[in-house]
């Protein structure tokens, strides 16, 4: 399903990062999520868009 939705846990693993390192990125909104009963949340295909972005240098580190 291109519309899952995934959890920091997943986003972690997913991108191969510590949590911490996960929560920081969403908060600095340099990971493209949003907050569910402040929890964070994550659009599979944003992150997707979000890696090819970064792959193609068009992204801020």
């Amino acid at each position: 399903m291109s519309d899952e939705i995934m959890t920091i846990q997943e986003v972690a693993a997913y991108l191969k990062l510590k949590e911490k390192t996960a929560y920081r990125l969403a908060a600095d909104g340099k990971i493209p999520g949003f907050k569910v009963g402040g929890s964070w949340r994550f659009r599979r295909k944003e992150i997707e868009s979000w890696i090819d972005e970064q792959s193609r240098g068009r992204g801020s580190n």
